[in-house]
């Protein structure tokens, strides 16, 4: 979504990982030396696109979250289109197939986009990752949750905290980058959840229990048939109830669903 991830270049954050049965280029986030895993990106969506084919498709395996300081134009994310309007925040979830239909038109619209993964946050670091598609913080990336809309009076703060972010990830040998650098992303994070429309429902009490027990061995070797034991389920049991659950990240530090 006007990222540079869309077509690799010197410095872009990510590069092709794989290619989907029907023809949508996934890219994964490709970890820069001496930097921690958020990329930022102010740019004009046309210049962006230049080089894009009509309807070009494509997915990440990381996150992004983009506010619109100018809109036009329109994206489609995960098979829905959204007009791009300013002040509003997308926020794309991995694994979502991301179209853009009409580049020209695009080409009037200005925003940020931020592409980081989950570890980048100290909060999201310090718990499991089967915890990352329940936690607050990534509220506006909950399945069925529509943009967020800044308001007016707080446009100029969020265009700022973005160049705060960006300055700091120009820089990152700087005293204190890297704790100025998350603390930026967890700023931009809990406001983004603040405009999501509700709070994501909450799971299934088991599911909750199953979660908690994964959260307190997943350093250790543990199986499906550990977890069911150890709640006084059967593995089949556990195993229908998950298949309704949201879908988790895997735990290598990259979210799945790419």
């Amino acid at each position: 979504m006007g990222h540079s991830s869309v077509a690799p270049s010197p410095g872009s954050p990510s590069r092709l990982r794989t290619v989907r049965l029907d023809g949508t280029p996934v890219y994964r986030y490709q970890q820069r030396p001496g930097l921690p895993p958020v990329s930022v990106v102010r740019f004009d969506a046309g210049a962006a696109h230049a080089d894009l084919p009509p309807d070009h498709r494509h997915a990440h395996d990381f996150l992004v979250l983009v506010y619109v300081e100018e809109g036009a134009g329109s994206v489609a994310i995960g098979g829905a289109e959204r007009p791009l309007r300013a002040g509003e925040v997308h926020a794309v979830s991995p694994g979502q197939v991301i179209g853009v239909a009409d580049v020209a038109e695009l080409g009037r619209s200005r925003a940020w986009s931020v592409a980081f993964t989950p570890d980048a946050v100290p909060a999201l670091a310090s718990v499991s990752p089967l915890t990352w598609t329940h936690h607050p913080l990534l509220a506006l990336f909950a399945s069925g949750a529509e943009p967020g809309r800044v308001a007016e009076p707080d446009r100029a703060t969020w265009s700022a905290l973005l160049a705060d972010l960006a300055g700091e990830l120009a820089d990152p040998g700087r005293l204190g980058a890297r704790e100025a650098i998350a603390a930026t992303l967890t700023r931009l994070l809990v406001a983004a959840a603040r405009l999501a429309p509700s709070a994501p429902g909450a799971p299934d009490p088991l599911v909750e229990q199953v979660f908690a027990e994964i959260e307190a061995t997943f350093r250790e070797p543990v199986s499906a048939a550990d977890v069911a034991r150890a709640l006084g389920y059967t593995p089949g049991h556990l195993t229908t109830v998950l298949g309704g659950a949201p879908a988790a990240p895997s735990s290598n530090g990259s979210p799945n669903g790419a």
